[in-house]
Formats: structure tokens, sequence, C-alpha cells
């Protein structure tokens, strides 16, 4: 267990033991430490151009402000003592006096909550000063906030100062690298999901130490292999690159808000989206990666070109391109039961981007009838989305059949009998007329019996079915 984990493992115990109400939390500052790793580029001989090792690392966030809801009472600050006596790792000390880090609260309590802490610690190279400063990538993980900082070394080489093995740099009489945080950068959202034809605002805040001077703001996006600018801003100047693009009014950007919303959705807004925050010293960004969809519209109809009557379940304008169709068939008082041996046709795909399939399955109705549903699950859906229709049984049109074919041949044995006796040519005439004129109207009812078609039937909840006749 490393230094840090064995620091959040006392925060958790203490804050199992308390939990006040929100209304009477208060602010209190803290020491939030964080289990990291610090990369090195290997400069040895012979090594590989851009090579990198990674060591253990510690980094202590300084009394940094959070809401206490009173189970940090018995929280005490952390102390260098604490750290191994052998292979301790490289630990870092970071003032956050100069800064805000608004986010800290959710890097306190990750932990806590089951979540492990990226942090990665890497040099930060200056070419207007010989200072040396790191930055720290800190982020949590499923979809919680993401936080870089750059940090400059306080201490000076001294006579006599303890240096650090590795990194030749001063240690404090605690054995720590001491820094102090002079530009954060933030985003509360680095994973987004935004429906087609939407806006989105993408989060990015931050914070810039007195004496450096904010200079420019820029909003670049990365999608398969191609970057373009969306928006910059520099001191008096604005350019939007995207149709519609912008970021907050100037005010909120110079207190440390430059979120970039995007009106009106397409596709060729998807991809990774990278704020970049300038001042007259220090550059840092954030990663928002923005993903868009497209909710598919299910349409359930009936083709007679066959027999066995086939259903076709039509799945339109949907993204991203997977999707999964499901058949379900239930009889009368029995259970759905999924149906399988459904065939596919080939995928199609819009000017806009979306996709479309059809799905296709033979009906095997009942003989009191059969529901069929075809049921469609999709990323953008929050539930699968379902279209039903009942398919009528094959007998009653059979038992029709049977019954005209019946009829049929008894009048024709009749009419065969009247032709033997002489003298009823009249009354046969006339009875001829009457079976003629019965068999016409016969003929025509079942012919508006058939069903038209599938009137369509697109449910999320299950309401009555419309009613598919196969044909014969």
């Amino acid at each position: 267990m490393g230094a840090g984990q064995g620091w959040c493992l006392l925060l958790c115990l203490a804050l199992s033991r308390v939990a006040a109400d929100p209304e009477e939390r208060q602010w209190r500052k803290v020491d939030v430490v964080l289990d990291c790793f610090l990369v090195e580029e290997d400069r040895h001989p012979g090594s590989l151009a851009g090579s990198r090792t990674t060591v253990e690392a510690l980094l202590v966030l300084r009394q940094v402000p959070v809401l206490d809801d009173g189970s940090l009472e018995a929280f005490t600050d952390f102390q260098g003592g604490t750290l191994a006596k052998d292979n301790p790792p490289v630990t870092f000390e970071a003032s956050v006096n100069l800064v805000q880090i608004p986010q800290a609260e959710a890097l306190l309590h990750a932990d806590c909550n089951g979540k492990e802490v990226s942090c990665e610690i890497s040099h930060y190279f200056l070419q207007a000063t010989k200072k040396a400063s790191f930055i720290a990538n800190v982020q949590v993980p499923g979809g919680g906030p993401s936080v870089s900082m750059v940090m400059k070394v306080l201490r000076d080489a001294e006579n006599g100062a303890v240096l650090h093995p590795t990194l030749k740099l001063p240690l404090s009489p605690q054995g720590m690298v001491q820094t102090a945080v002079e530009l954060q950068v933030t985003t509360q959202t680095p994973l987004l999901n935004f429906l087609l034809g939407s806006s989105a605002s993408l989060h990015c805040g931050f914070s810039v130490a007195p004496g450096l001077d904010l200079t420019g703001v820029e909003w670049r996006l990365q999608h398969k292999g191609h970057g373009q600018l969306v928006y910059s801003w520099t001191t008096g100047q604005r350019q939007a690159k995207r149709e519609g693009a912008s970021l907050e009014s100037e005010q909120l950007l110079l207190a440390g808000d430059a979120s970039l919303t995007l009106p009106s959705l397409t596709l060729k807004d998807e991809g990774t989206y990278i704020c970049q925050i300038t001042t007259s010293l220090y550059q840092a960004q954030q990663i928002v990666q923005l993903h868009v969809q497209a909710s598919p519209k299910v349409q359930l109809s009936l083709t007679n070109k066959a027999l066995p009557p086939t259903l076709i379940c039509n799945i339109a304008g949907y993204y991203p391109l997977d999707v999964t169709v499901t058949w379900i068939r239930e009889e009368p008082g029995g259970a759905p039961v999924p149906v399988s041996g459904a065939s596919f046709s080939s995928l199609r795909q819009s000017t806009a981007g979306t996709y479309s399939v059809s799905s296709f399955l033979k009906a095997e109705p009942g003989p009191e009838g059969t529901t069929y549903t075809c049921q469609v699950t999709h990323i953008s859906l929050e539930e699968p989305l379902r279209s039903t229709a009942w398919v009528a049984p094959p007998e009653q049109k059979t038992a029709f059949g049977v019954l005209l074919a019946s009829s049929l041949f008894l009048l024709t044995l009749l009419f065969l009998g009247l032709q033997r006796w002489p003298g009823t040519n009249k009354s046969r005439d006339h009875f001829l007329c009457q079976h003629t004129h019965l068999s016409s109207r016969e003929d025509h009812t079942a012919h508006v019996s058939q069903p038209s078609g599938l009137t369509q039937h697109q449910t999320r909840e299950g309401k009555q079915p419309p009613t598919l006749a196969p044909p014969q």
C-alpha cells in the first residue's frame, strides 16, 4: 500500500463515522495526498529517442479548501516522517495558495468511492526562466473531473542543501520537493454524449496565479487523424471557425471559465476537443471527448410475396453503428419467447452519416394467432425500442375456403340433377340466375375480407398491437 493510499484509508474511516446535514457543511483546509508516477525522459547513452521511465511518486496538495460535513475533525495533515525509510517515493509538496482547485473534494473522496485516481507528473520545460517546473495531470476515472497543474519549484540549491539523487533538486527537511501551483486547467466532464441536433457545452475552467496574464484560449478538434481549429480567443479578439461556436462572456472568461458552446450538433462535431489555456509564462490544456448519437426509428411491416409470410423490421437513422435487434414471439396465454433465424439486409448510410438496416423473419402464427415484437437496443436509448404486431392464424382463411368449395360442389350436383327433368327449363333458368347472383356476392365478400396489410405500431411500453393476416 502506498503512502497516499494509507492516508486516504484514514480519511475513509473518518468519513464513515460522521454524516452531517449538507446545509451544515463548512469549508476546511486539508492535505490531499495522491499516489502518482513520475515520468522521466531516458537520457542514458544508447537509449532510444523519446523512451521514458516511470518511478513511484507522491503528490501532496497542501491546505486545499474542501467542504467539510463534520467528518474531518480527526483528520490530520500529512507528515513527511510517515514515508518509508527504504526506497521512499519521490514526494512533491505543492502549495495551492495562488490558485483555486475546484475539484479537490472529488480527489479527496475518490478512494472512498472505490475509484483509483490517475496521476502522472512530468518535467515542464520553460524557455523564459531557468526555474525548474513540473506538470501534474490528475484524473478521476468513470467520467470524473480532470485537472492539470503547473508547479514551480520553490527552493534553490544552496550550499549544504540535500539534493534528490536523480532529480538533483533541493529537498525540504522532510525529504520533499517543494513547489507551488501557478496554473491549473480543469474539466468537470471529460466524456460527453449528446444527441444529433442538440446543443453541447464543453466545460473548461482555469485558475492563474497573480502576476501572470491570460493571453489566449484555444479550442481544437481532433478526429480520425485530422485536426482543426474550432475557436480561439486572444486579448480583444475572437475567431470562430465552427459556425455558431462561442465562449462564455468575457467577464466569465477572465474569471476562469473557458467553456465552449456548440449549437445544432452534426456528426462532424464528434471527436476529441482540446482546451488550451496560455498565460504570459505557462501553457496547459484539458481534453474532452464528445460523442454524437442518433436514436433509431423502428417500423414493422409484412410482405405478401411468399409463403409463409415474412415480417420486415426497418431500423433507420441511428448512430453510432452498433445496434442489437431481437425478435420475440408470444402466443395467447403463453410467455414471450425469443426467436432465432432472422436475416438482415446490407447496411445503408445516409448523406448525414446515420445508418439504416432491415431485419427479416418468417412468421409462424399459431392456431389462435401470434404476437411478434421487433426489439431494438442502441446506446442512444435509455430503454429498448419495440414495434409489435399480431399475425392472424391461417385457419381463418382455410375454413372459409373449404366452405366455399363445398357449396360450389353441392350446387354443381344440384344443377346436373335438374338437367335430367324435362319441362323445367324455366325454373332451372330462374334458379341459375339466382345462383349466379349469390355466387357473385360471395366472391366480393371474400375479396374485401383480405387484410389491407400492417398498420405500423411502435411503442416503448406495449399497447394493443395491430393485426397481420398471412396470405394463403
